[in-house]
């Protein structure tokens, strides 16, 4: 099985940014990437919609021999992973909003989290932020029609903009210094936020988090591959193949998928 590909699904090009930090910190495992562009964004749909999605993508992801799944998207992860969990007889990595980071290392005591309305509408979210926002001032923000016009190709334009300053604006006026970014779609909007915030706020994602733990648990399940061979990394979607070349810093082949 440690030949077999780890297998990464999102509501669409977001999760991206999780392979990249995957690969590479694990450049010899093959990887297989579903891009559910048709059904972006998953952050305003129900919850029993999301966990319909995320059963579906798994399925298209074990019938493909992966032999572990990471759900690169913080909606499906915060609304669908425990029921997954229940389901599937296979490992399963989420992300969720890096809060508690951002809540330790706090000096101005307040921080931001831009994330989608299904991630912070959730119980997983609001037990996290629970847990470590005693004392803490958390400007929570719905990033509202964000991954829509990442997913068109849209990153730099005057919308996104004129959105992020909207949405940006009483996170400064609270004197924030960490913005914790929660949702897998938004790292691609770093040039744009650092641009817009303060030079003091520090931005994270949890990305890089997500890719150690990937690891870890390979090694523990001794899934972990040995082979140094030339890794295989699939892309498919159900939308717009050309969007989700350009969002890879690599060309791979990526092949459009009724799923």
């Amino acid at each position: 099985m440690s030949t077999q590909p780890i297998g990464i699904f999102d509501s669409g090009i977001g999760g991206t940014s999780v392979f990249k930090e995957i690969k590479a910190l694990l450049p010899y495992e093959h990887t297989i990437y579903l891009a559910d562009s048709s059904n972006a964004p998953y952050g305003n749909k129900t919850q029993q919609e999301i966990i319909d999605l995320s059963i579906k993508n798994t399925e298209e992801l074990i019938a493909r021999q992966c032999k572990l799944i990471v759900v690169a998207c913080n909606t499906a992860t915060t609304n669908a992973i425990k029921t997954l969990r229940e389901v599937y007889d296979i490992q399963f990595i989420g992300i969720e909003p890096a809060i508690k980071p951002a809540a330790l290392k706090t000096e101005t005591k307040a921080i931001g989290i831009l994330a989608t309305k299904g991630t912070l509408s959730s119980e997983l979210f609001h037990k996290t932020t629970d847990l470590y926002s005693n004392g803490i001032t958390v400007i929570e923000q719905v990033g509202e029609g964000l991954v829509t016009l990442i997913e068109e190709g849209e990153i730099y334009s005057d919308a996104m903009r004129a959105l992020l300053k909207k949405y940006l604006q009483p996170m400064i006026d609270a004197d924030i210094d960490y913005l914790v970014l929660g949702c897998t779609h938004y790292p691609y909007l770093m040039p744009l936020l650092l641009e817009l915030l303060p030079n003091h706020v520090k931005i994270i994602d949890s990305g890089e988090a997500v890719a150690r733990q990937t690891k870890s648990i390979l090694e523990q399940n001794h899934l972990l591959n040995t082979q140094t061979s030339h890794a295989n990394n699939q892309f498919y979607t159900n939308g717009n193949i050309e969007i989700l070349n350009n969002i890879l810093e690599e060309k791979y082949i990526v092949q459009y998928l009724k799923f």
